[in-house]
């Protein structure tokens, strides 16, 4: 008799099985609702060859060939009267035999990129595929993630390879900031040169549309506008004629452009449902018009809401300005803000929101974005607020805020766990994954999150988060990457975190740029040749941290360089990896040089040794030159030569230069002010 064993996780290891034939580890992400192992199949990973179904199947790949249903391996089947969510689908395992049925295509889709990874499982570990059965299904229906392209754009082979890894995590949705990156032809002056083709995004969106992703626009409107404002051609527009931020509410002029912007950006993404409107992050006066901003911010609402409306759209907007604007947006970002405290804002300050109500559009999605705090009592209260007076809210996350290089704060999936999970709790469509590109790290580096993203949104909470790194590592690179040995990721915070700032005065990285003598304001000074032991006497705890990140620097390089000898799938993400850890690495090497420059005795000594420090920016120039090539492998780096940088009200770093320099400012500012200091001495 067969052992049996029966698991309803995705975590399935099963051993000494009938007819000596083994099976180990199948690890399904996101998790099936359901799964049951009772054995061991007679199919290997090679035996797949074969599919019938009644219906037009095109997401198979062109070695599984279509025959009889005798003869099949794979059946797939649709059943509409299914008792299962949009989007679910069964699959049984028996002996030879692999059967998938769902209510809808896209059940089926998603049957088989589960199907996939049992075979990617079994063909890695040279086993037969588990005989099972499986019941999946989504918790949260609307799983789309952000594609924000205002800083920089990937190359098209990139995105549609993006597309492809996207949906075999069963995300149904991406929505697009576009920005300038569309060439508008009613407003041509918009678009930046490097900006693709109506044509192109309209190609890559129906590529899309056969993997169950729909891509919907977001361009900004009301603020953030700095990507239209910018041009002198429209300073008119101005709510404030010395601010490219924002635009004027009560000038009709002002919707000719947005509603145009709107309009092409729905024909370049034309099966998405949804047209993000904006909204975010900005206060009006409508040239001093004597009208609140919460009264110019529904104004300007209700008329790019109907637009969306009459053009078959949902529109959605980012929630946060009516709140700030009667002062209730503190609380749903802080968590230590009590429940009581919440009541009582909302006591004294709820009125001021309600006496508006009639002017909240019903046709609207309030995008809830909360990136760092979720569980906040004040963020519950305002999705309930929203449900209470009838209008419909979905919840933001994040897997990339603010951080450079790399998502850090473990990917954020502690946040993103948690507001997938209230957000199935309180009964949401869905749930939005922003992927800020503000700081710019490479792409490949937010994929930890959108997995995590995937598994929580989809599954609920059926993983820890250790669980869920574990399972990260096994589908994005190998299953020995299972193994917690090969971790390295969160070690490698800390250094990029030390990075930043290694060789400034204070967090200054961001605001080199727009700083008065950012060398002799902003860089670290350099060791005094009359006073041995004083730059050490200051920057000695520097000194020392850098000396640990050195050597968690070193561990992580080979734990990389472990994970990459064998890894299955994925060597360019950990090579992007790679060059992140050589970046952050290099500036604790010239603290550690300082600090010995700094306790020779002899001034000739030091400043010999501080002639060797110097020497070190050939070396640096081989680092970027590295980073940069391995980048440019899928980044356009540059922008166009004639490109118009807009005025930076965030201080984003990718903002702030036409090529790839602002990666590296502060360390080419630390050799310049090395060199001027050599020929001075």
């Amino acid at each position: 008799m067969r052992n049996v064993l029966i698991l309803f996780f995705s975590s399935i290891i099963l051993l000494a099985c009938s007819e000596n034939k083994e099976i180990g580890r199948f690890e399904i992400l996101p998790s099936p609702q359901k799964f049951e192992v009772t054995g061991v199949s007679d199919l290997k990973e090679t035996d797949v060859i074969s599919y019938y179904s009644e219906e037009e199947i095109d997401f198979l790949p062109n070695d599984i060939l279509k025959t009889t249903a005798g003869n099949a391996v794979l059946n797939l089947e649709l059943n509409s009267s299914m008792d299962i969510r949009p989007e679910g689908y069964t699959m049984k395992i028996l002996g030879n035999k692999i059967t998938i049925t769902a209510k809808d295509g896209a059940g089926l889709f998603y049957g088989f990129q589960t199907l996939n990874q049992l075979i990617e499982d079994a063909e890695e570990q040279k086993v037969y595929l588990p005989e099972c059965m499986i019941e999946d299904y989504p918790l949260l229906a609307y799983r789309p993630i952000h594609l924000d392209v205002k800083h920089h754009l990937e190359k098209m082979e990139y995105y549609y390879k993006l597309i492809d890894r996207l949906a075999s995590y069963k995300i149904n949705g991406i929505i697009v900031e576009l920005e300038d990156k569309l060439k508008y032809k009613s407003q041509p002056l918009i678009g930046s040169a490097d900006a693709l083709s109506k044509e192109e995004w309209l190609k890559l969106s129906t590529y899309a549309l056969t993997k169950n992703i729909k891509m919907s626009p977001l361009v900004q409107g009301l603020g953030h506008a700095s990507f239209i404002l910018k041009h002198p051609e429209y300073f008119h527009l101005r709510d404030d004629i010395n601010s490219d931020w924002a635009f004027n509410p009560l000038d009709s002029a002002t919707y000719q452009v947005q509603f145009d912007l709107y309009r092409e950006a729905m024909e370049a993404l034309p099966h998405g449902q949804y047209l993000h409107v904006g909204g975010d992050e900005v206060h009006t006066t409508g040239r001093n018009s004597g009208k609140s901003s919460l009264e110019l911010q529904l104004h300007w609402l209700n008329k790019v809401t109907d637009f969306a409306e009459k053009h078959n759209r949902i529109p959605i907007v980012w929630d946060d300005m009516p709140l700030k604007q009667v002062n209730l947006y503190y609380p749903t970002h802080k968590a230590d803000v009590t429940e009581r405290e919440v009541d009582s804002l909302w006591q004294v300050n709820g009125p001021k929101l309600e006496a508006f109500i009639d002017e909240f559009p019903k046709n609207c999605v309030y995008m809830r974005w909360n990136y760092m705090s979720p569980q906040a009592p004040g963020n519950r209260k305002v999705m309930d607020w929203y449900a209470a007076h009838g209008l419909k809210a979905i919840g933001a996350t994040a897997g990339q805020t603010r951080w450079v290089l790399m998502p850090q704060n473990e990917s954020n999936i502690d946040n993103i766990k948690i507001f997938a999970q209230s957000s199935i709790e309180s009964h949401l469509d869905g749930l939005f994954l922003t992927l800020w590109d503000d700081d710019s790290p490479h792409f490949e580096l937010y994929f930890r999150g959108i997995l995590a993203f995937a598994e929580y949104s989809w599954a609920g909470d059926k993983r820890t988060k250790e669980e869920y790194k574990s399972v990260y590592r096994h589908r994005m690179y190998s299953i020995n990457g299972y193994n917690n040995s090969y971790s390295f990721i969160d070690e490698l915070e800390k250094p990029v975190a030390f990075w930043k700032n290694a060789l400034l005065n204070g967090n200054q990285r961001n605001y080199l740029k727009t700083m008065d003598q950012p060398m002799d304001k902003a860089v670290i000074e350099l060791p005094d040749l009359q006073n041995p032991g004083s730059w050490t006497e200051k920057y000695g705890e520097r000194v020392e941290e850098a000396r640990k990140i050195l050597l968690i620097c070193d561990k992580v390089s080979k734990n990389i360089n472990r994970l990459d000898s064998v890894a299955m799938r994925n060597h360019y993400n950990l090579d992007i990896y790679r060059q992140v850890n050589a970046m952050a690495g290099f500036p604790p090497k010239i603290l550690v040089m300082l600090a010995e420059a700094d306790s020779l005795k002899n001034p000739d000594e030091r400043s010999q040794a501080l002639s060797k420090i110097g020497e070190l920016s050939r070396e640096f120039d081989k680092i970027r030159h590295q980073f940069e090539e391995v980048y440019a492998k899928t980044r356009i780096l540059n922008k166009p030569e004639d490109y118009i940088l807009d005025s930076d009200h965030h201080v984003h770093l990718a903002n702030q230069s036409i090529n790839f320099d602002w990666q590296f400012l502060a360390e080419e500012l630390f050799f310049k002010k090395l060199q001027e200091f050599e020929l001075d001495h």
